[in-house]
């Protein structure tokens, strides 16, 4: 995996990266060049994932479910939405950033500029919201069959995702249970609700984000991602050299000062190609139109 043209003599790269895998993929694998674990570790390799999940983001559009991103923070910029309904998409897919308040929108690119400028780099937070999402997805019957657990370990794969949280996630920490959890309340008439759902009941919050018990309630889910700072520094970080053992400066390559904004489009394929699964193993079905007809019979069953 060598960047020299074949033929030509090749530098071994033996700096690791504090922050990136270049250390312990070497060890684990016995290699004497980080190369091989540098190309494969790389976020590149996400393209693919963010292509299967335009499909799968097109087979839910069948079903009524729409799954969007947005820039929640950059370094120490934060914007908190009131719902998800108060996200303006439109404004989100212009911004440079991909947030929806102009505000941290400038106050973030500045400070993007202010890390490219010190050789530094920045991490943040993305948020994830699928409307439409029906009731029933997932099972609390088996650990490995919870909707919860899929959606953070597909969120957790992601090159730089440290942390992940559905709904209110780490806040909930510090309420309690009386203002933790979503009311139920019926309604008056029929809820007709972008998954094509007749539902007799609503929750008035959605501080669970959208899944109870590993199984999807009916309401948007939300995730959201914490991202860490890319190993990469322009200003490298102490290291050792693996073949002399000696402090040096950590290996450099071109590389991306913020990903934030990139990782949020990765997210949203990767909760897309979760709940298309979830949705083929409910559903079942060899083509779409059976998919759909037996998306349409469970409908009416739980109206």
């Amino acid at each position: 995996m060598s960047v020299s043209p074949i033929g030509e003599e090749v530098e071994l790269v033996t700096r690791p990266r504090p922050g990136h895998a270049d250390l312990a993929g070497v060890t684990k694998y016995g290699l004497e060049d980080i190369r091989p674990v540098m190309e494969r570790a790389s976020a590149r390799e996400t393209a693919a994932r963010v292509a299967v999940g335009a499909v799968a983001r097109r087979f839910l559009e069948e079903l009524g479910v729409v799954i969007h991103s947005h820039t929640v923070a950059i370094g120490p910029h934060h914007w908190e939405r009131r719902e998800a309904s108060s996200v303006d998409w439109r404004k989100v897919e212009a911004s440079p950033v991909r947030c929806a308040n102009a505000r941290l929108e400038n106050a973030t690119m500045a400070s993007i500029d202010e890390a490219k400028a010190k050789g530094d780099t920045l991490g943040g937070v993305f948020e994830v919201i699928a409307t439409g999402t029906p009731v029933g997805l997932g099972s609390h019957v088996s650990w490995d069959r919870r909707l919860d657990g899929k959606i953070a370990q597909a969120m957790m794969s992601i090159n730089a995702v440290k942390g992940v949280e559905i709904g209110a996630g780490f806040a909930l920490a510090n309420l309690k249970g009386s203002q933790a959890h979503d009311v139920i309340e019926p309604v008056s008439r029929v809820l007709a609700t972008k998954a094509k759902q007749s539902l007799r009941w609503q929750h008035v919050t959605n501080r669970a984000g959208g899944i109870e018990g590993g199984i999807s309630n009916g309401e948007d889910i939300i995730v959201r991602a914490a991202v860490k700072p890319i190993a990469t520094l322009a200003s490298p970080l102490p290291s050792i050299d693996l073949r002399s053992g000696r402090k040096v400066k950590a290996h450099y390559e071109r590389s991306d000062i913020c990903v934030v904004s990139a990782a949020g489009v990765i997210g949203e394929a990767m909760l897309a190609i979760v709940l298309a699964d979830a949705c083929l193993e409910k559903f079942g079905g060899d083509n779409l139109e059976e998919s759909l007809a037996n998306y349409r019979n469970y409908l009416s069953n739980i109206s």
